[in-house]
This record gives C-alpha cells, structure tokens and sequence, in this order.
C-alpha cells in the first residue's frame, strides 16, 4: 500500500497571522460620541431657524 500523507507547507499552512489586538490613536468614549452627535443636531436646528 502506499504511503497517502498530507504535506503541509511550514509555518501557519499558507495563513498570514495579523496582531491580535488593535490598539486605535484616537479613543473616544461612547458618551463623547452621543454628545458631538446631539451638539450636530443642535447647530443644524439653529441654521435652519436663524437663516430661514
């Protein structure tokens, strides 16, 4: 019988490994994100009301 084995190339088998954990520049909280989201919301109600 002959000798039917798998070869696998070495290291991670062809796979390209990336850092596992992501660390950003820019951390913002959620909160810092709700409150620049409400201060947008507030500035285009004033455009609206002061140039129509």
């Amino acid at each position: 019988m002959a000798d039917n084995k798998v070869q696998l190339p070495g290291g991670f088998g062809g796979l390209t490994r990336f850092s596992e954990e992501y660390t950003s520049k820019i951390k913002l909280k959620p909160l810092h994100i709700i409150v620049f989201i409400i201060l947008i919301i507030i500035f285009r109600v004033f455009l609206g009301v002061y140039y129509s």
